[in-house]
């Protein structure tokens, strides 16, 4: 079973430019699913366009396809309410932090301390978008989650382009800590697989950035074992999930 980690959807346009310009819905992306044989998907909204309503609707309409996560802004007064109010629906099982669009950094434990405590206690996954930048560093992330050693706390892009080495060495030594694969190059694919295993690592996508078939080719030339493939694309996600794989 394939199940991707990180991809994100949006029912409506918006003015920019930029992503929003065009609807990315639960639907197109399930229709490219189909077509490169993924069968299940995590899915999120974009850090600029938060609509956990949307991802319940999906996960709603499609249980057996997508699993929800739902994004919150810790600076928020109603953070933490916001997140209890949407892990409540079926299929919400993950929270995304995306630090940089939202304006803190991940080492501020007044802000994220009391946000993975809730993760704790509700169970979810928590992905911190983690594209290399200082205001979520994987240093930075580790700070936060090594004390919350039962949340699994998912790099997103493994820090590409500069962080890579720096996310390697917080998940080879945290146990709660993994390294989600979408926007990687192929050899720091080819590194993060020789250096902590496949048990920490989990495919993700980030459709509509990038595509299923290149992020699995990407896993085939770098993950030549199959069983170990297998792991990455689809069996360490759904045991973190608590699903049955």
């Amino acid at each position: 079973m394939i199940i991707d980690a990180y991809n994100c959807v949006w029912g409506t346009a918006g003015s920019s430019d930029y992503l929003t310009h065009t609807p990315r819905t639960a639907e197109a992306l399930m229709a490219v699913m189909d077509a490169q044989g993924v069968d299940m998907a995590v899915i999120t909204g974009l850090g600029q366009m938060m609509d956990n309503d949307y991802l319940i609707e999906a996960c709603a309409a499609y249980p057996d396809r997508f699993v929800g996560m739902g994004q919150a802004d810790p600076r928020k007064p109603d953070a933490l309410d916001s997140i209890r109010s949407f892990a409540e629906h079926p299929g919400m099982k993950a929270l995304k932090l995306h630090p940089t669009m939202h304006g803190y950094h991940v080492c501020d434990h007044g802000l994220l301390d009391p946000i993975f405590d809730l993760a704790a206690q509700l169970g979810l996954v928590v992905l911190v978008n983690a594209l290399d930048d200082p205001f979520c560093a994987p240093l930075s992330i580790e700070e936060i989650a090594r004390n919350f050693p039962t949340v699994p706390t998912l790099i997103a892009h493994s820090g590409v382009i500069w962080n890579v080495m720096e996310a390697i060495l917080v998940a080879g030594r945290t146990s709660n800590l993994y390294l989600e694969t979408s926007a990687t190059q192929l050899i720091d694919v080819e590194t993060m697989y020789r250096m902590v295993g496949p048990e920490k690592i989990v495919m993700g996508t980030d459709w509509p950035c990038f595509d299923f078939e290149l992020e699995m080719l990407k896993l085939s030339k770098a993950v030549p074992d199959d069983e170990a493939r297998q792991a990455i694309m689809g069996d360490n996600l759904a045991n973190l999930l608590g699903m049955a794989s």
